[in-house]
């Protein structure tokens, strides 16, 4: 098997041999015949690669979440790094299976089981309501879907997009919204709770899983928000809710994107539905500041570079002086002790 090398580390001029992951593939056509245009990625970067002819005619079709082995000269061509391919084999599924996959895909810095017991706990903790805690019980027990939580990205690029990236984003808008109706006691917490947890359980089937980040035809077609909905109904029906509380919470997860234009079913019409969105959406911005901004050891203001969804640079300004014992660190471990304390009281 070939060393792995980071694309991170590549540079232009060099002769690469290595093994990526496939992320896009497809088939086009040039004057010379047809030829393969890839997206090879492991967990520092991506890089395109051509396969020209008469290569391109001698190889088995190539899709994404492929394990390849390649050979080829890095160049530059319009300011971004291009592998020409000299030669590519598919790996086997025993030789994928016996690659490191953390040197493939990005992964959540917490560990995913962790995240779930956590999940888990909270909802042992705060749904008080037999029905609330017997749907999500049943939702989160369920092999098919526990499976998939473990390791499902939260987006194909956008936010959370590693293996973990989905109950790491489950886990954080929960929270908010648990600190939210604390400010808020009219607040429906519990159908609060389970909304927050479940609102992209969709992205389970929207998404071709952690080695494909694409999107499914029915992905496509649907949408998460429609195929989250269409997932839950037969937990719903054997749950014993009420009509009306199964109603408000379809509308939580309908319209938590929040406008229509940004793919809501139905803007929010209950306080519940603002508290829902706001909480989803400043979880996704602050995780693309994450992505986007360089974070520890390094001081000074930043700028990344100018982020066409977002429409804007993000700036990470000059941060006011911390105290001693005010660390990122001992806040972290305060949290942690916090955590461990909730989870403890939960099961009393």
């Amino acid at each position: 098997m070939r060393e792995h090398r980071n694309i991170s580390a590549v540079s232009a001029g060099e002769e690469l041999s290595s093994c990526y992951l496939i992320s896009q593939a497809s088939l086009q056509q040039s004057r010379n015949g047809p030829y393969w245009r890839l997206e090879l990625k492991d967990a520092s970067g991506l890089l395109e690669a051509k396969i020209w002819s008469p290569l391109s005619l001698s190889l088995p079709a190539l899709s994404a979440g492929q394990m390849v082995s390649v050979e080829g000269r890095v160049s530059l061509y319009r300011d971004q790094l291009q592998l020409t391919v000299d030669n590519l084999r598919v790996l086997d599924e025993e030789e994928a299976a016996a690659l490191p996959m953390e040197d493939y895909l990005l992964s959540s810095p917490r560990p995913a089981k962790d995240m779930l017991e956590e999940i888990e706990s909270l909802c042992e903790a705060e749904l008080t309501h037999k029905p609330w805690k017997k749907f999500m019980r049943s939702v989160l027990s369920d092999r098919n879907i526990r499976a998939r939580l473990l390791t499902a990205p939260a987006a194909k690029s956008v936010h959370h997009a590693y293996a973990g990236g989905l109950l790491e984003h489950m886990l954080s808008v929960a929270q908010l919204c648990m600190l939210m109706a604390g400010h808020y006691p009219d607040l429906d917490r519990q159908t609060l709770l389970a909304a927050a947890l479940l609102h992209d359980i969709g992205k389970l089937e929207e998404m071709g899983g952690l080695l494909v980040t694409e999107y499914t035809d029915e992905g496509k077609l649907l949408g998460h928000i429609v195929q989250g909905i269409i997932m839950l109904e037969p937990f719903l029906k054997k749950s014993g809710l009420a009509p009306e509380l199964v109603m408000h919470f379809k509308h939580l997860i309908a319209s938590h994107h929040g406008e229509i234009q940004f793919g809501a079913v139905r803007e929010p019409c209950t306080p519940e539905a603002f508290v829902l969105h706001c909480a989803d959406n400043v979880d996704a911005k602050i995780a693309q500041c994450r992505s986007l901004l360089p974070q520890d050891g390094e001081e000074g203001m930043a700028w990344s570079a100018y982020q066409s969804l977002l429409g804007r640079s993000l700036c990470r300004p000059v941060r006011t002086p911390e105290a001693p014992g005010e660390t990122k660190a001992a806040r972290q471990e305060k949290k942690t002790e916090n955590r461990q304390e909730e989870r403890q009281c939960s099961l009393l």
